[in-house]
């Protein structure tokens, strides 16, 4: 879920804490993504127009790895090197999280059988991308297929998004990438949205919109908006994280960082506004959640070899992929990374 309306608040403030990037300036460098972010998207984007995940022939979901594949193919293309941070155990905290997804799932559920018996195809795609589940098996598929790939990846002791900003934190990563602003409350200096999303994308109604990676830097952005990093983590209690979900209510984000900045911290906006101080939230631990979070340091990240044959093999003959369809993207990915390869000794040699 990630902070609740944080992206409204920032997206609105005219603070120049994020600029427009193309896939080419990220070139070489090692980019930390928050596996269960980059998956989900899959799960709930890739479906059929019924809203059903696509499977193989056994009936076991495919649509994580027919995402997996594509974006990393272009990411390696271009020379990019992507690093899968995968979630460990969840925080006591995060359980209540945890149910109200399930619920929310429950409803989904009986609204897409009620879209399908009455034939509402839209509605019923609509309804489909909520009922999104990630299983043990499809975690282990996923590395499987990143690790043929020469993907390296990382298993978080707690959240992977904690870990990733860690290895961004400690210069092993250029950047943390995910859809989320999170990262940037687990302290990540450089967080990348929109990587490999960069297009055009058609909203209804018929309005075509732009999608550019854009880079967001902590530093700027604290400075910006003339607060700690503290703040930024009390202003997310205050907007409702998976540690608190559903916040405070008729607290927006507008409300929330008007009391940052009057009060200057949850305690004192606890003891001098009502609303606050009618909710018990345990602020402090999960203030201590963002500050020190369950993570590993010094985690070594190593490259392997991209192997087309090792990825067809389980693609092809493990889970029903069309060999005809998938097999030139995975040939021209393993031409392009030579290419990239020759080039780099080359630039060596002259340089």
């Amino acid at each position: 879920m990630g902070v609740k309306n944080l992206s409204a608040l920032l997206d609105e403030s005219n603070i120049p804490f994020k600029k427009e990037r193309n896939l080419e300036e990220f070139k070489d460098r090692i980019m930390a993504f928050d596996a269960f972010n980059v998956l989900y998207q899959f799960l709930s984007t890739i479906r059929d127009q019924t809203g059903q995940t696509l499977t193989d022939h056994e009936g076991r979901v495919t649509s994580h790895l027919i995402g997996l594949l594509t974006r990393n193919s272009q990411l390696l293309q271009k020379g990019i090197k992507p690093v899968y941070v995968f979630d460990g155990e969840s925080h006591p905290l995060k359980h209540q999280e945890i149910e109200n997804r399930s619920k929310q799932k429950k409803i989904a559920e009986k609204e897409y059988e009620k879209a399908m018996k009455e034939g509402d195809l839209i509605r019923a795609k609509k309804m489909g991308q909520r009922l999104s589940r990630l299983t043990p098996e499809m975690v282990d598929d996923s590395k499987k297929l990143l690790e043929a790939m020469g993907i390296p990846v990382v298993q978080a002791p707690g959240e992977g998004e904690a870990q990733a900003a860690m290895l961004t934190i400690e210069g092993i990563a250029h950047a943390t990438a995910s859809q989320d602003y999170d990262a940037l409350l687990f302290g990540a200096p450089t967080l990348v949205r929109n990587l490999n999303l960069s297009g055009k994308r058609n909203l209804p109604g018929g309005k075509v919109i732009t999608i550019s990676p854009e880079e967001i830097n902590l530093r700027d952005l604290l400075d910006g908006l003339q607060i700690t990093k503290e703040q930024l983590i009390d202003l997310g209690v205050l907007l409702g994280s998976d540690f608190n979900p559903g916040g405070f209510k008729k607290v927006g984000p507008k409300t929330a960082f008007k009391y940052i900045k009057e009060y200057g911290s949850f305690e004192s906006i606890q003891k001098n506004v009502d609303r606050i101080k009618e909710v018990e939230v345990p602020y402090e631990e999960i203030r201590e959640i963002f500050l020190n979070p369950n993570v590993k340091k010094g985690v070594s990240v190593e490259f392997h070899e991209y192997d087309p044959e090792k990825i067809l093999k389980f693609l092809v003959e493990e889970r029903g992929f069309s060999e005809a369809r998938h097999k030139p993207l995975i040939f021209k990915t393993a031409r392009e990374i030579e290419i990239l390869r020759s080039q780099t000794s080359l630039d060596s040699f002259f340089g």
